[in-house]
């Protein structure tokens, strides 16, 4: 069904209408490489370092929790998409030899790698426009990197989308495990009702 039929009749009919967008190449294609390991992974490597410093700092309890659940969110992205590439063996649009574009792999590594840095920073900005922005930012950031995707002919439409929905289901996990697990003693003994 995702290989062929009407998903992939779908992305036959959209992709082409954003391929041929006025987007520039070079613009496109800049998109698309924010996507990548080279890219993503270091700004991601960056927040993890600063977070981890600046709760141990702090003396934030479990201050290496979130650090490290993001790492293991990033570490998680080939583990995940590589099987299902090979699963789902979908090939790609036209001119993209071979198969293996489902889910794309450029995607999923923008949403956890830009998604976890921003759900590492959150906590650190005061107030609720600045939070507000930084979530708009990271939302704005990988859906230009999905359009710099399907714009230069890497992926079809569903690749991406299907990016965005497994990994942010990676992204959810994360926010479960800081969630449950990141909180002090405090926090955890507080009586009900107060």
């Amino acid at each position: 069904m995702i290989a062929e039929g009407p998903l992939r009749d779908a992305d036959e009919r959209l992709g082409p209408w954003i391929t041929g967008s006025s987007l520039p190449d070079g613009a496109a294609e800049f998109l698309a490489d924010l996507g990548g390991i080279a890219i993503a992974a270091p700004v991601l490597g960056a927040v993890v370092a600063w977070t981890a410093w600046r709760g141990r700092i702090d003396g934030v309890f479990r201050w290496w929790l979130a650090p490290l659940t993001a790492a293991v969110a990033m570490a998680a992205v080939p583990a995940l998409v590589i099987p299902l590439k090979v699963i789902v063996d979908r090939t790609g649009p036209p001119g993209m030899d071979g198969g293996g574009f489902y889910p794309s792999g450029h995607t999923a590594t923008a949403l956890v790698a830009y998604g976890g840095a921003a759900l590492l920073l959150l906590p650190h900005l005061r107030g609720t426009y600045a939070r507000r922005e930084l979530v708009i930012a990271c939302a704005l950031l990988n859906f230009a990197v999905g359009l710099g995707l399907v714009r230069r002919g890497y992926h079809w439409p569903l690749d991406v989308v299907a990016g965005w929905l497994l990994f942010g289901m990676v992204l959810q996990v994360m926010v479960i495990v800081i969630a449950r697990y990141g909180r002090g003693p405090a926090e955890e003994c507080e009586p009900a009702g107060e």
